[in-house]
């Protein structure tokens, strides 16, 4: 039942376009037995149907720049190998400090981020 309820949540999370990661891999360390790495795995192999979906979605409404989504992708794939590399290698503990500043950082980030022009954000 509990990983019925947060995969629910992430994938909320998820076809928002904020990253159901967020809530998946700090939900599946605190309510399972899972390591860093096994949560990590498991949030990478939901993210392809639930990140599908959410696509189709944002493809309809014309929110996906083609000429950013390529250049993304592509090196996105490098990224994730190299990614993919270090987190095998690393020890459980240090990963999961290591996303825990990251989680912090980009919260951080959100909370003073303003965009330019937005007047509801000024």
């Amino acid at each position: 039942m509990i990983f019925s309820i947060i995969g629910f949540f992430s994938g909320i999370v998820s076809g928002m376009g904020i990253g159901g990661g967020t809530i998946l891999i700090p939900s599946l360390i605190f309510f399972t037995a899972l390591t860093q790495q096994q949560a990590q795995s498991v949030n990478l192999s939901t993210f392809i149907p639930v990140a599908a979906i959410a696509v189709i979605t944002h493809i309809k409404n014309k929110n996906i720049e083609k000429g950013v989504w390529l250049r993304l992708t592509l090196t996105g794939i490098i990224g994730a190998f190299i990614g993919a590399q270090l987190a095998v290698r690393l020890s459980s503990v240090l990963l999961k400090k290591t996303f825990g500043i990251f989680l912090f950082a980009m919260a951080i980030y959100q909370f003073f981020y303003k965009k330019k022009g937005d007047k509801e954000n000024q």
